[in-house]
Parts: structure tokens; sequence; C-alpha cells
């Protein structure tokens, strides 16, 4: 949704909470702006803008962003907003923070997006106390901080805004700029995932699964798994997955494993990927075909992800679905087992075994070259 859109809702509220500054041919503009005119509510706002208006300053800057009602033009849309915001206007300098957080319409300035979003954060728009909890939490344009960023994710929380209290309850979860808190990690996750905010849900049928800050219930965390898998979060669609593979919270069902395993793996959620080849090996849910398998292992292979690492080393060693081959299948071992993980281990030692002198030098070349180039 375009930015100016996503603002309508709040200037609605302006208007009707308040009919000071808005003139006659503001309000013509708005009028215009709500039947989908653009270009005439940017002929009524224009004038405006350059008599003064922070409003009409904003919306202009605002049009020119999206390209609504005029061409698109963000270096005008920086210059609109830049006026508005040192009139004051909050929303103005939340705008102009953000285009220089993504450096568009102005240079990529972190410190200057900080600037503008502190300002705009201290009037109490929420908007900005939760970009300045952002700022502190990564280090952007200000040293990384996480109780500042606890604090203005805090103020935007206790607003309402939805994406401030899933922070929040992360922050509480993993003990940053904060104790850790799963009580308090439970209470601002479920209020932002009540307003269906898919990575609150998701944590939420973690913790529900673990037993952290709720008690033990795999029910209760299937359900919240489905409610971020139905929103396509890819993490919450492969333990989805493991749910029904594992019959844990509801009844044990291969083919609505595969299904969400599915949807994950598309989207490149290793795990998933891992446990379509896996369900391909041993034909559960779909008919066996180890080619099948052989490329999902292969996709979650290349994100270094050990378990699969091993599966494909096993198809290579055995000739399963591909080529047999000792060469790629100590190197995927020698990969899982720099992970530490033991079957790739023994794998490795016994394969060793089987290959010469030649065949060895080559494997360790490749393992040493992995992932500079393409790999078989």
């Amino acid at each position: 949704m375009k930015y100016l859109q996503l603002i309508l809702s709040v200037l609605a509220v302006l208007l009707l909470v308040s009919t000071e500054g808005w003139c006659a041919d503001f309000k013509k503009g708005w009028d215009a702006f709500r039947k989908g005119n653009y270009a005439a509510a940017f002929r009524e706002w224009k004038p405006l803008a350059e008599q003064g208006n922070a409003k009409a300053r904003f919306l202009v800057g605002a049009m020119y962003y999206d390209g609504q009602g005029i061409s698109q033009d963000q270096k005008q849309a920086a210059h609109w907003y830049r006026l508005a915001a040192e009139q004051g206007y909050a929303l103005a300098r939340h705008a102009l923070g953000a285009m220089y957080f993504d450096g568009v319409g102005a240079p990529q300035d972190h410190k200057e997006a900080v600037r503008w979003y502190r300002l705009a954060a201290e009037q109490g728009y929420v908007l900005s106390q939760h970009a300045m909890g952002f700022m502190y939490e990564k280090g952007h344009g200000v040293p990384r901080d996480q109780k500042q960023a606890v604090h203005w994710y805090k103020l935007a929380a206790e607003q309402a805004y939805a994406s401030a209290r899933n922070n929040l309850g992360l922050m509480y979860y993993d003990g940053q700029g904060v104790s850790r808190d799963y009580k308090k990690a439970v209470k601002w996750l479920q209020i932002s995932a009540k307003e269906e905010i898919p990575e609150s849900q998701f944590l939420l049928g973690w913790m529900h699964n673990k037993g952290q800050g709720v008690p033990q219930d795999h029910k209760e965390a299937a359900h919240w798994y489905r409610l971020a898998a139905d929103q396509g979060l890819a993490i919450a669609q492969t333990n989805l997955g493991l749910m029904y593979i594992n019959g844990q919270g509801l009844s044990q069902n291969y083919p609505e494993a595969y299904k969400w395993f599915k949807l994950a793996a598309e989207q490149g959620e290793g795990i998933a990927q891992t446990n379509l080849g896996l369900m391909y090996t041993k034909g559960q849910g779909v008919p066996q075909d180890h080619k099948q398998a052989v490329h999902w292992y292969r996709l979650a292979a290349n994100q270094s992800i050990p378990s699969a690492q091993v599966k494909l080393g096993m198809m290579y060693e055995y000739g399963r679905g591909i080529l047999q081959d000792y060469v790629l299948a100590y190197m995927w071992y020698s990969l899982g087992s720099s992970h530490g993980n033991k079957i790739a281990i023994e794998h490795c030692g016994i394969i060793e075994k089987k290959m010469t002198h030649s065949q060895r030098d080559k494997a360790q070349q490749l393992t040493r070259e992995w992932p500079e180039k393409d790999r078989g």
C-alpha cells in the first residue's frame, strides 16, 4: 500500500477532531482526495503549501513521494517534507526521517534519520517512537542501546502500536534491554498476536510448545502456529508441519505436514526443505521419489543446514536419486561435520576408507572451496 494511503486514516481523525487550520480550499482538496481525484487534490493543496500551510506541505510531499496527482519525484517529496518538518509537523518529521533512513530523495544518513525521528517521537508520534526503538536496537545512527530501544518501544506499545508491542515482547523474551521475563513477553505478544502480527503469533506458539511463561500446551501451540502460517510466515508453516509429522497437539497427518512444508520450502526455509526431502525419501504423504528428495536436500544443504548436508551426502554415497559419487558424498559429510553433526563425522570416517588418495584430495579441495562456486 502506498504511503499516502497509510496516513489517510490518521488525517481523517485529525480532520474530525480539529477544524483549526483546515480552510475551505484544504477541505476541497481533501474531498477530492477521498474520491480518488488526486490531481484535483494536488491543485488545491499546492498553493496552500506555497503559502506555508504545514499540513498541505506534508501532503504535497506525500503526493510527490507516491506519484499521485503528479509525476513521482522523491527529491520534491523530501523538499516539501523538510519545509513541513521545520514547522514542527510530526508526520513530516517522521517521513523525512524515513527518507534519510532509506536514502530515497536524500542521501542515506542514519544520524539525520534519527534526528527527525526523535523530534517526531518526542511529540508523541507513535511511528517515530517505534522507529527510535528500532534505531537503538540495531545501532543505526545511534550507539546500540537495548535499554533505549525498550524505552521507545514501550512508549509506542502503550499507544497500541502493534509492531511495537511485538518488538517489546521479543525484547522481554530475549532479555534485551530488560531482564528476561517470559510472562511479560507473553503479555505483549498476546496483544499484538490478536492484532494479527504473525511473528507474535509464531512466538506465542513456540512459548506454548515449550512451556515458557505459560503452561505447556501443544494444542494451543498448534493454534498460534496455524494463525501465523495462514499469513505466510515460513517458520510457522515449518513448525506446523512438524506438529503434523509428530502428531503433537493435533492428529498425525502426513499430507497436511507435506502441504505446510512445501509452502515454507518454496519460500526458502531450510528446515522445511530438509523435511520435505525426508518425506520424499520415506514416501510419507507423497510417493517415494529420491530425485525429489535430492532436489530439496540440496536447497537446504546450500543454506548450511547440517542435517540436509548429511542426507545429501548419503544420497551420493548410496546413489539414490543421483549417480553415486564418493567425492561429493565426502564433501557434504565434511561440511556437515564442521557443524559438529555426529552422523556426518561418523560417515566421513566410513566413506574415507572406500576412497582413493586422489578422491580424498579432490573432496577436501571441494570442501575448502565451498561455497565459492557451484557444487554437484
